[in-house]
């Protein structure tokens, strides 16, 4: 059962931060184009924050969960590196503020918080499958 929750929030978590990479690298691309389809709501620095924030707490609940686990720390540790460069680009302003700097900020950090969602659930089914050392 508990092997079951971990995985679905591993996929939604990888999922999540995959469309969330592919937001930002194209967002410099439809930027303009924003306020004139009527969604320039998605431009707001508000809901940048908030996505970054559920990215955070979903994240941080399930890579502990399954460090628990597993016992390995590379998942949590790509995890961090990514959740900080995401915080980066929300808060350091000439990454905040510059287009493209923002772009690529948001879009590598959202692949390294995938990219540890995605090893998490291997780490994870591996310890289902063959047991963990504790």
């Amino acid at each position: 059962m508990h092997f079951a929750i971990r995985q679905i929030l591993d996929r939604f978590g990888a999922t999540g931060s995959l469309l969330c990479a592919v937001h930002c690298a194209l967002t410099p691309l439809v930027l303009a184009a924003l306020p004139s389809l009527g969604l320039g709501l998605w431009a707001h620095h508000g809901i940048e924050f908030g996505l970054v924030m559920f990215v955070t707490l979903l994240g941080l609940s399930s890579l502990i969960w399954g460090y628990r686990t597993h016992r390995v720390f590379r998942a949590l540790k790509l995890l961090l590196v990514g959740l900080t460069i995401l915080w980066m680009g929300i808060f350091l302003r000439p990454l905040h503020e510059a287009v493209v700097p923002h772009a690529i900020t948001m879009t590598t950090g959202g692949i390294l918080v995938a990219t540890a969602h995605l090893l998490n659930l291997r780490l994870n089914r591996r310890c289902s499958v063959s047991g963990c050392a504790h």
